[in-house]
């Protein structure tokens, strides 16, 4: 198989390095801390983001870029999306010149409203044909679990994406490819600000009823957003869009639900950040979505709402009847 690097050791950077090596892949993780290195080599654990997950043993990691990267043919980055520019300005230029780079990221950068592919591509030139983006219904725990469940790679280059889909898939992860890098990567983007949403009604105390209404609107919503940047229709509606949607929304697994939870609860965005022991990509990614959705006339009701509940604007309870106010079923269309 292929000789692969995975930068980051977070849970979802850990994960996807088992799901490598699972694979029969020669797998290299890069943890920024020596100590969680030092626990994979020798106990074949990453207690502090898998707790009570074995590792392969055949999982090497090591905390220097370089040495993770060497004779990589492909490179997984898993480092929090608002550092991704730091970390390739960092150790970039040590990625190999012909390898893949795979971004398992689902952010925008605050300050460009970049996609991660598209930070990939400014911050070290990099060509699109080489970048591949992974996304899908994909909660770290279950997966490295071992439950079943499949993802998508898109990428500009159909090679580029089968190479990694063969890399990524074995008896128990199943990856399928597409050329809709736009749709797969928002999609992963925007359903975790939907994921607040209806983490914040559910730490309110509103049911099902509640959280259906929201996510069938916020789908629509999404989808809209999506399209008007290029995205293909079926991708929102495929494990990219729809499904990575459900998960994220309904799973106490999901940091972006939690955070929501939270919020809802009637911490503040202060503090919800303080109490996660990760981070949640969908809270930085609220406001960046919303200057994107402006640019194209968009209207995401609401995400508005979820900022607004964010800076304090809002009581949370009061998200949910405000989404009530309109009386047109938005369309996808």
């Amino acid at each position: 198989m292929a000789k692969v690097a995975v930068m980051g050791a977070g849970s979802w950077g850990t994960t996807f390095a088992k799901v490598l090596a699972d694979a029969g892949n020669e797998v290299s993780i890069w943890a920024r801390r020596e100590d969680v290195a030092d626990e994979i080599n020798t106990q074949h654990r990453n207690g502090d983001y898998l707790p009570g997950i074995r590792l392969p043993h055949s999982l090497r990691a090591t905390s220097v870029a370089a040495e993770a990267m060497s004779g990589a043919e492909q490179v997984y980055l898993a480092v929090p999306s608002q550092s991704l520019r730091a970390n390739l300005e960092e150790w970039g230029s040590a990625i190999p010149d012909s390898a893949i780079l795979v971004s398992l990221m689902k952010g925008v950068e605050k300050e460009t409203g970049l996609r991660m592919s598209e930070v990939m591509s400014d911050a070290i030139g990099v060509h699109k044909d080489r970048i591949v983006v992974i996304s899908g219904p994909n909660l770290s725990l279950e997966i490295a679990q071992e439950q079943p469940t499949a993802s998508v790679a898109a990428s500009t280059d159909k090679e580029s994406a089968r190479a990694v889909a063969t890399a990524s898939s074995n008896s128990y992860f199943t990856t399928f490819t597409n050329k809709d890098v736009i749709g797969t990567e928002f999609g992963g983007i925007l359903k975790n600000l939907i994921a607040v949403a209806i983490g914040i009604v559910n730490g309110v105390g509103y049911g099902e009823n509640t959280k259906a209404s929201i996510m069938t609107r916020g789908l629509a919503e999404i989808s809209r957003f999506a399209r008007a940047y290029g995205a293909k229709k079926k991708t929102m509606v495929g494990l990219a869009g729809l499904g990575d949607l459900i998960a994220t929304s309904e799973s106490p697994l999901s940091r972006n639900h939690k955070a929501g939870e939270m919020l809802g609860m009637g911490y503040t965005l202060s503090e919800v950040t303080k109490r996660l022991s990760q981070t949640a990509e969908g809270l930085a990614s609220v406001a960046p979505i919303l200057r994107l959705a402006e640019i194209k006339g968009v209207k995401m009701p609401i995400v508005e709402q979820v900022l607004a509940v964010m800076e304090g604007r809002m009581e949370p309870r009061d998200i949910a009847p405000t989404l009530t106010h309109e009386t047109d079923e938005p369309s996808s269309e």
